[in-house]
């Protein structure tokens, strides 16, 4: 059998590889012979995924409920493998970190956009019925979402707003039990952590400790104090960082506080959130002022961020 000049070159780079690993390529030609082509539903493990949807009730909507969230899930996956990138990348150019800011931002778009399958694609009466089998999970409790948090600025500016300053020097501990969304996850009468934060802080805590302790000098705010040290920074890379500021804590925040409008809101008390989260206090971005790049924002903007489109949709009826 004569062999091309491109498939003998190819079986001679092979043969270099294996002897290189110690390897006998014939071998692996044998399995290679043997095996099966790939399919594309065993490639995304297509039939697992879609066993993974296991409602709790007998209400219909409740699988778009679980369906979108694991959506979210794999955004937020998408979202942790460019930060990663981005924190390992050396020497991380300006170019490289707006190219994956890019990717970042796309996927909360993508997210912030779909997001009206929560607002406007579940019946309300079968909401308010199958979320009471839910007890005490919550959105809140999503581990992916506070990393890339912790990846995208300094650990401080997490911290509650009125605790930032008295905390400025402390510890990554001592920081950590004052981060903002602790306090959006306490129960409204007594102030104690609800059972949905305890759990989430016994499985999640370590992990968000050390992430902060590994990404101390290697977020995306300290990244990019180092590029404009430099005098590498591009109007480029600005724009993408106030963009993940606007995705991440305007953008995409709202459209759940939209959501809860839409099915909590009601007169004279509101509905409590599934893990008890005091969600009118804790969604609106003009409470917590969770603000990645404030150096990047003018006073105005900082003092009115988000407080428009919070507005606009309380003027909406639900």
């Amino acid at each position: 059998m004569h062999f091309s000049p491109e498939i003998e070159e190819r079986l001679a780079r092979l043969q270099e590889k294996y002897e290189a690993m110690g390897q006998d390529m014939t071998s692996y030609l044998d399995g290679l012979l043997h095996a099966d082509f790939l399919t594309y539903w065993d490639y995304i493990h297509l039939d697992t995924l879609l066993s993974l949807q296991n409602p709790k009730t007998p209400f219909p909507d409740e699988e778009i409920f679980i369906i979108y969230h694991q959506i979210t899930e794999l955004y937020f996956k998408l979202v942790l493998h460019e930060c990663k990138q981005i924190t390992a990348a050396v020497p991380l150019t300006a170019e490289f970190f707006t190219g994956r800011l890019k990717r970042i931002n796309r996927y909360f778009e993508a997210l912030t956009q779909s997001f009206e399958i929560m607002v406007e694609g579940m019946e309300k009466d079968q909401f308010l019925k199958f979320r009471m089998s839910l007890l005490p999970a919550s959105g809140f409790q999503s581990g992916q979402y506070r990393m890339i948090e912790i990846y995208a600025t300094d650990f401080i500016n997490l911290v509650a707003q009125d605790k930032r300053e008295e905390l400025r020097n402390a510890t990554i501990e001592e920081q950590f039990e004052y981060f903002y969304w602790k306090f959006g996850a306490t129960e409204l009468s007594t102030g104690k952590k609800t059972l949905t934060l305890k759990q989430f802080e016994k499985k999640y805590a370590h992990t968000f400790i050390e992430l902060g302790k590994a990404n101390l000098h290697l977020n995306f705010n300290a990244l990019f104090a180092e590029l404009k040290n430099k005098s590498q920074s591009t109007p480029e890379l600005v724009n993408e960082l106030k963009q993940l500021d606007i995705n991440v804590n305007v953008n995409w925040p709202l459209s759940h506080f939209k959501s809860a409008v839409r099915y909590l809101q009601r007169e004279p008390e509101e509905i409590k959130a599934t893990g008890g989260t005091n969600w009118q206090k804790y969604l609106p971005p003009r409470f917590q002022k969770r603000i990645f790049y404030p150096a990047l924002w003018s006073v105005d903007e900082v003092e009115n961020w988000g407080r428009g489109w919070v507005e606009n949709i309380i003027s909406k009826p639900a």
